[in-house]
């Protein structure tokens, strides 16, 4: 992982400190970054989800070093790391479901805000559904899936906060969110 975090060090660092849009800037390095790994790992399928949560983590470390919003980077990273996937013909679902846990597992680790982190790594999850044209539902779901189980890990009190606070944003698919966390369709 040592040369994906220097790779998106130097791709971020160079960019991002005289970019307007933050989100846009990360989510192409990202995308960028993870085409390049998997492209250069052979087997997409099973390098991309081994791959995949942890460029997110790392990502997630490298732009809180670079001062950059725990919000912004995570909605970044897991929005590029998504379109990367979709790019070299991968899983998307899966690919939603390892980079939000990746991307609140990191968080947890830094002490930023789960609550934040969860609605940026699920609203970035979505924001890439709609930028590929995937299944906005399904995405949806997996990286609901992926940033509840991380939190889980976390602790009980950290599954509770991101519970509340994905149901409670306003920017969230509530039908979605609501199936998943009561067990009922609506």
């Amino acid at each position: 992982m040592a040369s994906i975090a220097s790779a998106l060090r130097d791709s971020l660092s160079s960019v991002v400190s005289g970019a307007g849009d933050v989100v846009g800037t990360v989510t192409k390095v990202s995308k960028d970054t993870v085409v390049n790994t998997l492209k250069a790992g052979g087997d997409v399928a099973t390098t991309s989800l081994d791959t995949v949560g942890d460029m997110v983590s790392e990502g997630v470390k490298v732009t809180s070093e670079m001062g950059i919003s725990a919000a912004q980077g995570v909605s970044g990273l897991v929005g590029g790391v998504i379109e990367g996937v979709q790019e070299v013909g991968g899983d998307v679902g899966s690919t939603a479901m390892k980079a939000t846990h990746g991307a609140l597992k990191a968080a947890g680790d830094l002490g930023d805000d789960l609550a934040e982190v969860a609605v940026s790594a699920v609203g970035g999850a979505i924001d890439a559904a709609k930028s590929i044209g995937g299944d906005i539902a399904e995405i949806a779901k997996n990286a609901v899936m992926g940033t509840l189980e991380a939190a889980d890990e976390i602790g009980s009190e950290a599954g509770g906060i991101v519970r509340k606070a994905l149901l409670s944003a306003a920017a969230l698919p509530h039908d979605i969110i609501d199936a998943l966390l009561t067990g009922e369709t609506g």
